[in-house]
């Protein structure tokens, strides 16, 4: 079983997304377990505050260090080891589908922590904590929704979760690229019409077409990703020239 720990102020919010749909399924089933940790529980005082004043001058508050280390504490102490921990952090390293996987393959189970007001108590991160994570150059009022980004990010991978591997093996950034336009049902909506070849019942020339849109979405909306793309096969050169032939652009 992977398991997740949350440590944050919001932990019924937090436990109630994380228990839904196919996260949820995967807990019942036995595949992951995902537990919040109400970080005002371990606070010594009696008004349950965990944050106060940052040393120095300054708006807001600091989260103090010693609730959120007693929270953490427990956690490790429970688990008999000492936990892969990670703070969720707008100076952390971009979060990105490589570090899902390398959650996932390294650890078998993780914290993280959610922060909130002006940040935490820098003394708590340098003791506690392994690595800071952020998921994007932008500040949110907490570490709760990067937190559940990351849990669902990590969680799908894990063996089980997905009915096949396939299902995410296929999915955008796995490879490097985005993923090809999906279509369901009906054929046509609102005038528009599913690809044909999707009709076609051809796998084959299907599997084609999808990596072809596959290159042109990723070197359209994403030209940093297609950049570092490795086009060089035969059947990759071969798809270009007909992208060439179909779009007027030049990939070769």
């Amino acid at each position: 079983m992977y398991r997740i720990d949350i440590m944050t102020l919001f932990p019924d919010v937090v436990g109630d997304m994380l228990c839904e749909s196919i996260l949820g399924r995967a807990q019942e089933r036995g595949y992951i377990r995902i537990e919040c940790h109400q970080i005002r529980d371990y606070t010594l005082n009696k008004q349950r505050q965990v944050d106060d004043y940052p040393y120095g001058g300054g708006r807001g508050a600091v989260m103090q260090a010693d609730p959120l280390y007693q929270c953490w504490k427990h956690i490790c102490d429970e688990a008999g080891e000492r936990i892969h921990t990670i703070y969720m952090s707008p100076a952390g390293k971009t979060f990105d589908q490589a570090d899902a996987r390398r959650l996932r393959d390294d650890y078998q189970r993780l914290i993280l922590v959610c922060g909130h007001y002006e940040g935490i108590d820098e003394r708590f991160i340098e003791e506690c904590v392994d690595e800071e994570i952020s998921i994007g150059d932008f500040v949110l009022t907490g570490g709760e929704i990067p937190a559940m980004a990351v849990a669902d990010a990590v969680c799908r991978l894990v063996p089980g979760v997905l009915s096949d591997p396939s299902c995410y093996e296929n999915e955008s950034h796995w490879n490097g690229m985005l993923e090809a336009p999906q279509y369901s049902r009906p054929e046509v909506w609102h005038e528009r019409t599913v690809p044909s070849i999707l009709l076609s019942g051809n796998h084959a020339k299907v599997d084609q077409w999808r990596r072809k849109q596959s290159i042109l979405r990723t070197r359209h909306r994403r030209p940093d990703l297609y950049a570092q793309l490795d086009l060089t096969s035969k059947a990759d050169r071969k798809l270009l020239r007909e992208l060439e032939e179909e779009t007027g652009e030049k990939f070769l």
